[in-house]
């Protein structure tokens, strides 16, 4: 659970850094005039792109809790199944 908290939390901050970027530039380029729906689409985009490079770490250890818990499960699933068969 730990991971999927620290995961969420960073993709939030990084779009959060990402939207503020994309306004500032939008700003500067259109004399201070952006259109919200456009930043918010342009910082969805480039958030999701850095989180692919930047947040690998986190992701991989998000991924590897998930396939141990996955793996535990099946496994007790199994034993019950198991046990019931030779009740």
């Amino acid at each position: 659970m730990k991971e999927f908290v620290v995961y969420t939390v960073l993709r939030i901050v990084l779009f959060l850094a990402s939207f503020g970027i994309v306004v500032g530039l939008m700003a500067l380029a259109f004399g201070g005039r952006y259109n919200l729906f456009w930043a918010v689409v342009l910082a969805f985009l480039v958030s999701g792109v850095a989180s692919y490079f930047i947040l690998n770490r986190q992701r991989e250890e998000f991924a590897r809790r998930v396939e141990t818990r996955a793996a535990k499960a099946t496994a007790a699933f199994e034993e019950r199944k198991a046990r019931e068969d030779r009740d």
